[in-house]
């Protein structure tokens, strides 16, 4: 297992890469200019054709409202990657990765105003009641406009991004989200990882063999329901806190351009890492430039595709500007991203090499918990820290059972050099969501419990349910609506399949939830380049004619 996760690092680490991350930001920036600043026009027409206010759109083809149309796509953006996500950022990337978060926020207004405008302008009405879009047909039917003989690369283009799209709706918008919840849920009620996986598989197959329209009555209510609760109770800590912001806010702005020195649980990074991680969990979480979040747009009702596309503008402003910031706030309010260690021992263990510089503590028996109300429990992940060949990591295992007591399973890190133990003790490994409920344990306990389990739960499954419909329109694309029956139950496999130990590290829930990332990136952003002039001046016809009177404004 270690070539096949040593692999996909190496695979991010091309596709995903500083200069890449650097590419989406410039392309962000370009549509920010051309179309004027289109983030305003998202926060005040946007916001009036989610409420009905706009212009009268019932005319149009599709299945959906705008508001349905926005939440169904943002129970896809607006999941773990909110919650789960935000903390891998933070957890890694430390204060700085949130102030490379919110510039991800707002390039990527104009990315996804940009795209969706694209998705309407080129998508299949064959059916009007349940219309097909996405970067896949933008890039059959858009490449084939600028010539006839286009047409048929554009479609292997598209056969490419469909391809790249279930790899990614697999890993990232399937067995992220419900390894998260499981792991969550056996960390507070030790419920086993599988048999989480069974249920939330059972319960998005329901919904998902419903189509679009039975996705779109579902998410209406479970987005705004779900941001609702956790925001307020996020804005509750933050309150409680209130005093630590000024200094929170500094760290934010001076470590996304220096050092972050390593303290407690953090290991510590320099500048290139904390805007690594800050650019890749937000764009995991906002998937702005992606090309997914137009699969959803596409079905909305609509004769102006600008329309959705100002809508759209909307996502990564709720998603990552607010919801991950709560997120990260409350995080870095309670001070769980550098706690001291869980355990502490009263001898320094050594360092034993089990292979060739492969290290691992000689731990014989664990210590007890600093708490005395918690204790280890059998396969509790954990960790500690170490200086290994000039810099500061974690070394991670897991609890076992024995005769003798309890043990942990180390897996071995790989360093040229003996490393050295640099904290007094053990550190539970608090991965993903489960880091967020115990900041929020920290203020009030129980209320990460309950709370932050109910929250993985409502934004695992939402997420879930968006990403079976997308990557069934890859299906489709690819092989024809005949094979949709057969993908979804491979879907629901999945979700149940990823909760049987495949997982075992954030560092691998990380690596697997953006291996497919990369290859829609590759794919999708040329294609907003090429084509993005026929957006942008769509969405200055469509202005020019609001402002003019053509198009008469809803009352």
């Amino acid at each position: 297992m270690q070539v096949f996760w040593s692999s996909v690092d190496a695979i991010n680490g091309v596709l995903l890469s500083v200069p890449v991350l650097l590419a989406l930001l410039g392309i962000g920036l370009l549509f920010t200019i051309r179309s004027g600043f289109c983030q305003y026009r998202s926060l005040t027409h946007g916001v009036a054709l989610v409420a009905g206010k706009g212009i009268d759109t019932s005319h149009g083809e599709g299945a959906l409202t705008h508001f349905q149309a926005l939440t169904a796509a943002m129970s896809g953006t607006v999941g773990l990657g909110a919650i789960a996500g935000m903390a891998i950022a933070v957890d890694f990337g430390g204060p700085g990765a949130v102030f490379w978060m919110w510039v991800v926020g707002i390039v990527g207004m104009a990315l996804k105003t940009t795209e969706v405008t694209l998705s309407l302008l080129y998508r299949d009405t064959r059916e009007p009641g349940n219309p097909h879009g996405g970067a896949m047909y933008v890039a059959r039917d858009g490449l084939g406009s600028l010539a006839p003989g286009l047409r048929g690369f554009g479609k292997w283009v598209g056969g490419a991004f469909c391809l790249a799209l279930l790899l990614f709706a697999f890993t990232g918008g399937n067995m992220f989200q419900t390894w998260s919840v499981a792991d969550t849920t056996r960390e507070y009620f030790g419920v086993p990882t599988w048999i989480t996986g069974v249920i939330l598989a059972t319960i998005a197959g329901a919904v998902i063999l419903g189509g679009i329209k039975r996705i779109g009555n579902v998410t209406k209510t479970l987005v705004p329901f779900k941001c609702g609760v956790y925001v307020l109770c996020g804005l509750y800590v933050i309150v409680l806190h209130a005093q630590q912001l000024p200094e929170i806010f500094r760290l934010i702005f001076t470590c996304a351009f220096s050092t972050t020195e390593g303290a407690g649980a953090f290991a510590g990074g320099a500048m290139g890492a904390t805007f690594m991680w800050g650019m890749k969990r937000a764009l995991f979480s906002s998937e702005s430039g992606l090309g997914t979040a137009p699969i959803a747009h596409a079905a909305v009702k609509t004769p102006e595709p600008v329309t959705e596309g100002v809508v759209a503008g909307l996502e990564p402003f709720i998603d990552t500007i607010f919801v991950c910031t709560v997120t990260a706030l409350v995080i870095l309010c309670t001070g769980i991203w550098n706690r001291a260690p869980a355990a502490k021992w009263e001898t320094t263990p050594t360092m034993r090499e089990v292979a060739p510089h492969q290290w691992q503590p000689e731990l014989n028996q664990l210590p007890s918990r600093s708490d005395a109300s918690t204790d280890w429990v059998n396969g509790a992940p954990l960790f500690v820290m170490v200086q290994a060949d000039g810099r500061r990591a974690r070394l991670y295992g897991a609890v076992e059972s024995s005769a003798s007591g309890l043990q942990v399973h180390w897996q071995p890190l790989s360093s040229q050099t003996e490393p050295v133990l640099v904290e007094p003790g053990v550190f539970a490994d608090y991965r993903g969501a489960t880091l967020v409920a115990k900041s929020f344990d920290s203020v009030n306990e129980g209320l990460g419990r309950w709370l932050v389990t109910i929250a993985v739960w409502v934004f695992g499954l939402s997420c879930i349910i968006s990403y079976g419909y997308y990557g069934e329109q890859g299906v489709i694309y690819l092989f024809g609506s005949q094979w949709v029956m057969t993908y979804r139950w491979l879907w629901c496999a999945a979700a149940a399949g990823a909760c049987f130990g495949f997982i075992k590290t954030s560092g691998e829930l990380d690596a697997i939830s953006t291996i497919g990332m990369g290859f829609m990136y590759a794919i999708n952003l040329p294609l907003m380049l090429i084509l993005g002039g026929k957006a942008m001046f769509a969405y200055h016809d469509y202005f020019r004619r609001l402002r003019s009177g053509a198009i008469v404004r809803a009352s």
